[in-house]
This record gives C-alpha cells, structure tokens and sequence, in this order.
C-alpha cells in the first residue's frame, strides 16, 4: 500500500503465543550495539494506543468515539475495516503483557480511552471503565513493567465532536475533567504521563486534510483545533503536577527532518514545513509563541487567542517525547497557495521505504533529537515511538522481519550518536508491541514486534521481538 499524499490533501498546504523458532546466535553480533551503551537508567518499553487495540468498542459502557464513528463511514479507511474487535487487547492485556516482558522490555506505554471513561465525554463516569484501566496497571506492576500512560491518544468521545470538539474552546474545561478523573483514579499507580500524541497530526488530518477523524476539512477549523490543543498540553501538564505527587511529566510530538530538494531555491518552503511539522506546537509551550514568520498561513490564529494566553499556553515539561518515523523533502510551489511548498514524495526520489511509503532515513531520528535538544527549556527527551511498517505473513509459523531488525539497529545507532554528543535522551520505546489498527489505513501495514493472526486472534513473537529479547540482555 501506498502512502496518501497528505500534503497535497492538506488544506494549509486466550491465545496462542510463539516464543521460539530462531537461533539467537544469528540475531546478535558481539562487536554490535548493545543497550548497556545507553546506560543503566535509560528507560526501554514498547508502546500502543487503546483505540488501535482494545477492541471492545461498545461493550462495558464505553461511549463511541470520532474513530468509531469515523471507520464506519463508507470510504473512511482501507477495504471498509474498523476496529470493533481491533486486537483484543481489552480482553488480551495480560497475554500481551506476558510477551513485553518475555521481550525483556521494563516499560509500557498505552493510552486511555477517553469515552471508556466518561461516555459523553464529561458528566457521569464508568465504573467498568475505571475498573478495567485499574486492572491493566496493575498486571503491569505484577510483572515489573512501569505503566506510561498517554491521555489523549486521538479518540475524543464522539458527543464531544458534536459540541465542536477541539474546534471548540470549552476543550479547555473537558480535557481538565478527564485528565482530573484520570490522575485522581490512577496516580497511586502511574508516575509517567503524556498529555497528547502527536498533536499535529490530530489535528492536520483531522480538521484540515479530514484523512483522519473526525473528518473536518477547514483552514478555520484547523487554525481553532491547534490553538485549542496547545492549550489543553498545558491545561493537562497543570492538572497532572496539582494531582499526583513527584510526577513524571511529558506530551509527545510527531517529528521528521526536512530537506530542501534544492539548496538555496527551496530552503523558504523547508522552513515553511519545519514550522508547520516541527515547530507548531512545541514552541508555544516553551514561552515562545507561534512560528507566524515562518508559517504566515497560521497568522489567524491571533483572532482565537484570550487576554493570558500566552501564558497559559506554557508549561514547563520533565521530559518531551519524540516519534520519528521518515523525512520529508521539499520544493517551493505555486500549489497550495498558503504554504507555496510541495513535498516530494519518496517515490519519485527512488528512496526506500516501509509498507505506507515513508522514507526509511535514519539520520533524521538525530537530526531531530539534536533539534529539539537544542531548544531551551528542554531538560530532558524520550523517543515515544519509532517502528517500521512492513507487509508481512508467518512462513512455516516464523516471521522473518530482518528489514525491521536492521531498521533498528541503525535508528538506535543514531540515537546512541546524539546521546554521546550529550543530547538528554533516556528512553526509547518501539512502536508498537503488537501489530494493531493503523487509523485510516486498516490492518494491512504491521508495525509490531507480535504478528497478530486477526481471524483468530493468535500472536506469534517476529524475529525483531526475539533481536530485543536478546539485545535486552547486552
């Protein structure tokens, strides 16, 4: 499958486990990388979100979402899949727990589904809801595996959605309910929090391109979602530290190096770009306002911001995370209007790439890490996600993932490179744990470390879930 031009779209421009089956000798070289590299308190997990695993999708009283509304509209994601069942995790957790840590990993990132817990999205809470997230952390615990846990992961309750959801600024006030109800159930359990995932990309294919839900093609919309969002990552980070005592505070930021297809010609549209992908939202929170002169296509967004503002737009984060994944490369153009830059795509450079089309770059995991270490207020970074996609099928009940072992190895030796160059990088989760629903794009792309059989539910350990396993050890 081939990735969508997402910037041509965008307006501003009890199961069966298998853990054997490879011979570690040949997954592991001793002159290698090893993860004693990175020291002994650096911090290695796997992530998920809940939407793209738990399933379960109206059963004990979870509310829907603008996913579940969204998947179910005809043309929304690939061959008309939804995620009704997803992996199961809602049922699944502690065999999927069971594999992390036989993985050897000691963290687990995963989100809470926002509507599992308040229906409406505010108002009355379910219990069956709360009880299920108290009894996912605590088979965590039991095993030694530290929960991370991310508040909103994209799946805003749908009842939300019909009051103007993030175009709305009562955002505010329903995002500070939930995460309120969230550290106040949870914070006995949970010291490591992310306020939001990938915020613009939440945003930007959810209210400018409508690629992603809730479907919304607006440069208003867009403009009101991104002023709204970047306060509520501030809103949450306040809540968080008023609740729960020695927090461990983070939000995460989808990332990727951009490159001017030309040297000089083109350097105005990759700024442009860098702004729109990069900058957006983290520098708000750093006191340093919006990137206006660099993206003029976001100068409205004066019109939306209250007297305080500004400050209430920072928030002084312990740790950013980062999720690199592929490179963009631009030129100026004359289309769209607005941005007057246009991506190149990876498929007319002749690059390679993952199953969705991404450039497979590993320098650009430490471009980004020496960029945003770069800023002040910066203390501290963990990579939240970086994976692989691939189209992929068990072969006599293996999966040779060998391009997915080699991804990592070089994204790690990247990251290594700016750590010893004294970026404060101290973690690094792979996304993801298992194979999963991949939002707009079905379940044909597989990022997981488990292959997922989805006619019966059945995981099966890849040959990169066995490379960890024995990295782990190094």
């Amino acid at each position: 499958m081939k990735r969508r031009d997402f910037n041509k779209k965008l307006i501003l421009g009890t199961s069966a486990l298998t853990f054997s089956g490879f011979d570690m000798a040949t997954l592991f070289n001793d002159n290698e990388l090893r993860a004693s590299d990175f020291g002994e308190s650096f911090d290695w997990g796997c992530a998920a979100a809940a939407f793209q695993t738990e399933g379960a999708w109206k059963i004990d009283g979870k509310g829907l979402s603008i996913w579940d509304d969204f998947t179910h509209q005809k043309g929304k994601v690939h061959s008309g899949q939804n995620a009704e069942i997803a992996c199961d995790f809602y049922h699944r957790y502690t065999t999927d727990l069971d594999l992390l840590k036989g993985m050897n990993f000691g963290n687990f990132r995963f989100s809470l589904a926002w509507s599992r817990l308040l229906p409406d999205g505010v108002g009355k809470v379910n219990q069956k809801g709360l009880d299920y997230y108290h009894r996912l952390m605590d088979a965590c615990l039991e095993r030694g595996v530290t929960p991370w846990v991310t508040l909103y992961h994209w799946d805003l309750p749908l009842a939300l959605h019909e009051k103007g959801g993030w175009t709305n600024r009562d955002m505010l006030g329903w995002f500070s309910e939930f995460t309120d109800l969230a550290t106040r159930s949870f914070g006995d359990r949970v010291r490591n929090w992310m306020v939001l995932n990938e915020p613009a990309a939440f945003v930007g294919h959810g209210y400018g391109s409508g690629y992603h839900a809730p479907g919304e093609k607006s440069v208003k919309k867009f403009i009101q979602a991104t002023h709204h969002a970047v306060l509520c990552q501030a809103v949450g980070g306040r809540v968080i530290r008023a609740n729960i005592s020695d927090p461990h505070i983070g939000t995460t930021f989808s990332c990727s190096e951009v490159t001017p297809l030309q040297e000089g010609r083109d350097n105005k549209a990759a700024k442009t770009y860098d702004a729109l992908y990069n900058r957006l939202f983290i520098e708000p929170s750093l006191g340093l306002g919006y990137p206006i002169e660099d993206l003029a296509a976001i100068k409205p967004i004066t019109k939306y911001m209250k007297a305080g503002d500004e400050e209430r737009m920072k928030f002084d984060f312990d740790f950013i995370g980062i999720q690199n994944y592929f490179r963009i490369v631009v030129k100026r153009s004359l289309f769209p209007p607005v941005l007057w830059a246009k991506e190149v795509m990876p498929e007319k450079r002749g690059v390679e790439t993952n199953s969705m089309g991404f450039e497979i770059f590993p320098k650009g995991i430490y471009t980004m890490l020496k960029k945003f270490s770069s800023y002040e207020g910066v203390k501290k970074i963990v990579v939240t996600e970086n994976g692989l996609s691939l189209d992929e099928n068990m072969v006599d009940g293996q999966v040779n993932d060998d391009r997915r072992v080699q991804f990592f190895k070089d994204y790690l030796t990247n990251t290594l490179k700016a750590k010893n160059e004294g970026v404060p990088v101290e973690g690094y989760f792979v996304w993801s744990l298992t194979d999963n629903f991949e939002w707009s794009e079905g379940y044909d792309p597989r990022f997981g470390l488990v292959f997922i059989n989805y006619k019966n539910q059945e995981r099966t350990v890849k040959k990169s879930g066995h490379w960890w396993k024995d990295f782990l050890t190094k």
